[in-house]
């Protein structure tokens, strides 16, 4: 199932914005975070998803989700102004993210390319 971040435990496991100006994501796993309030629509439709998607991808990708209603400072910290958005966050690297419901097809392509991607060298 989808852990549900807090503020507190959002510092804890992903990233403490208050000790670094800096991005340095804190995870074992590459993530993506749901934006999400209750009332939305749009958001009912991703939810769903997002708990599928975090039980086929057990182990590989951690998957959660933050009420911007409860937490509106960390929904402020990413200038969440619509929802759901989602935060894609490589094991290394920059997050991004992405505005909408995307459908399954969508978020597990964004996830291969974004977050599970080996890195292909030529000598």
């Amino acid at each position: 199932m989808t852990d549900v971040l807090t503020n507190e435990t959002f510092k804890a496991k992903v990233f403490n914005y208050e000790l670094h100006k800096e991005w340095k994501y804190d995870g074992e796993l590459p993530a993506v975070i749901d934006f999400w309030a209750p009332w939305c629509g749009p958001c009912r439709f991703l939810s769903p998803i997002i708990d599928e998607l975090s039980d086929e991808m057990k182990g590989q990708v951690q998957f959660y989700k933050v009420n911007t209603d409860e937490e509106q400072e960390l929904a402020g910290v990413f200038g969440i102004r619509s929802i759901p958005s989602l935060l894609f966050i490589p094991k290394e690297g920059k997050p991004m993210m992405a505005a909408g419901a995307l459908p399954k097809n969508e978020l597990v392509k964004v996830i291969n390319e974004n977050l599970l991607a080996k890195k292909i060298i030529t000598l």
